[in-house]
């Protein structure tokens, strides 16, 4: 069993820091694509303040498919491209929305969603997904959780062994 403490979360660099320490930690005996990433979705939500959704959604042919999140049920499929997860993989860089509804063809899968950040995993160069993470309130992400969270990301793609 993983014991999860609390962590500070007022001072963004401290919490990224320490949230790293429990991801390596959760990912140090454990190579499984899905179970870590299962894992991963569950630190990131019960670890974060003021989120309704974390999880990944993983290339399949010429779409997004809904994988491991943790959250109220998910839309299952993103066309490449279409609303905040396929414009993060098609551009292949993270998208910071501070207001869902000024996102030019948002994709609603959970209506009380206000703002959301969405990152790219690659892996040598191959985009294999997006992480997703949604905010009941607007402007809830910063750039300092998009360093964090590219620095997540960092040590999932070096830390699990990939179906490629």
């Amino acid at each position: 069993m993983f014991n999860i403490d609390e962590i500070n979360k007022e001072d963004k660099e401290s919490f990224y820091k320490d949230l790293m320490l429990y991801l390596e930690g959760l990912l140090s005996d454990e190579e499984d694509w899905l179970a870590n990433l299962s894992n991963a979705a569950a630190l990131l939500y019960n670890m974060m303040d003021r989120i309704n959704w974390a999880g990944f959604y993983l290339l399949k042919g010429s779409d997004l498919v809904l994988g491991p999140f943790q959250g109220k049920p998910a839309c299952t499929r993103i066309p490449i491209g279409k609303g905040v997860c396929g414009t993060a993989a098609e551009k292949r860089q993270v998208q910071l929305v501070e207001d869902v509804d000024r996102f030019p063809g948002h994709i609603a899968c959970d209506p009380a969603s206000r703002s959301e950040i969405v990152l790219p995993i690659i892996v040598d160069d191959r985009l294999l997904g997006v992480l997703d993470i949604d905010s009941p309130i607007k402007a809830r992400f910063d750039h300092k959780d998009a360093a964090g969270l590219e620095d997540f990301v960092s040590i999932l793609c070096g830390s699990i062994k990939w179906p490629l």
